[in-house]
C-alpha cells in the first residue's frame, strides 16, 4: 500500500484558505494527482486543506472523506514569552540540549509537554491513523503492522505539515521533534510512504519521497516559503519567529 500525505497550498491563515499563489499551486497539483489510481481520498476538515483537495477531486470526479484527526496538530506548549506556541515553531536552543526529545517514548513526558497534554494530542492522531490503515488491510501490532489483506492500493490524505510529522513519527517509530524541526514540506508537496512486507504478514512503512514538489518545478512555479524560517538572520524579509 502507498499513502500520499499532501500538504495544502500556500495558506492565507486569516481566512483558513489559500492565497492566489496557493490556488495556482493546487491547480498544478491536480494535474499530477488526479490521473493517478487512487483507491480513496481523505482530507482535513480545515478550509485550506479542503480547498487544495477540491481542485484534484473536481478534476478526478471524486469525493473525499473528512478526517477530524487529520486537522493541523493544535496541541500548544507554553513558550518563553509566557504565551502559547506551536511545538514546531519552538526555538531549537530551547529543546535540542534535552535528550528526552530525541526519544520516541520520552519526548512527551517532559514537564512542558505534560502541561500541554501532548500525550493525548498525539494519541488522537495515532489512533485515527491506525483505524484508517486497518480499514485498508493493515493492523498495528506493537511497532509494526500485520497484513490482514495486503494490497497495492494508494490512498491520499490532504492535510498539513505538523500533523504529517506526527503521522510519520508513528509509522516510523521516531520522535516527531526530529521531523518537525529537521524537515520541512513546502505547500502542495507530496510525501509518499510505502509498505514493505519482507516476511509474510509482517509489515513496516518506509518513506519513498518527502515533500516532493516536482509538479511545481514542471510548470515553473516557485515553491512558497511557508513553513520555513530565515536562511540567515540578516535576511530581514524572511520569517524569523
Amino acid at each position: 500500500m502507498k499513502i500520499l500525505l499532501i500538504r495544502h497550498g500556500d495558506p492565507d491563515y486569516s481566512i483558513d484558505s489559500l492565497t492566489e499563489k496557493g490556488h495556482r499551486e493546487s491547480k498544478l497539483l491536480a494535474e499530477r494527482i488526479a490521473p493517478m489510481d487512487i483507491k480513496a481520498y481523505y482530507m482535513s476538515p480545515l478550509g485550506r486543506a479542503r480547498k487544495t483537495a477540491e481542485y484534484t477531486l473536481n478534476k478526478a470526479g471524486r469525493t473525499a472523506e473528512i478526517l477530524d484527526w487529520a486537522r493541523e496538530f493544535d496541541t500548544l506548549i507554553d513558550d518563553e514569552n509566557g504565551g502559547k506556541s506551536i511545538v514546531w515553531d519552538w526555538l531549537p536552543a530551547e529543546w535540542m540540549s534535552i535528550p528526552e526529545y530525541y526519544d520516541k517514548d520520552k519526548w512527551y513526558t517532559t514537564p512542558i509537554m505534560k502541561s500541554a497534554g501532548m500525550e493525548n494530542g498525539i494519541k488522537y492522531v495515532y489512533d485515527g491513523l491506525d483505524r484508517l490503515i486497518e480499514r485498508h488491510g493493515y493492523k498495528r501490532e506493537g511497532n509494526f503492522y500485520s497484513a490482514a489483506t495486503p494490497n497495492n492500493d494508494t490512498i491520499a490524505i490532504f492535510c498539513h505539515f505538523g500533523v504529517t510529522c506526527v503521522m510519520l513519527s508513528h509509522l516510523l517509530n521516531v520522535s516527531p521533534m526530529i521531523l518537525w524541526h529537521g524537515f520541512v514540506s513546502a505547500p502542495t508537496s507530496v510525501t509518499t510512504i510505502i509498505t514493505e512486507e519482507r516476511r509474510k504478514g509482517i509489515v513496516s512503512f518506509r518513506v519513498n519521497a518527502f515533500g516532493d514538489i516536482s509538479h511545481l518545478y514542471k510548470y515553473g512555479e516557485e515553491p512558497a516559503f511557508s513553513g520555513r524560517f530565515c536562511e540567515m538572520y540578516s535576511n530581514k524579509d524572511e520569517r524569523h519567529d
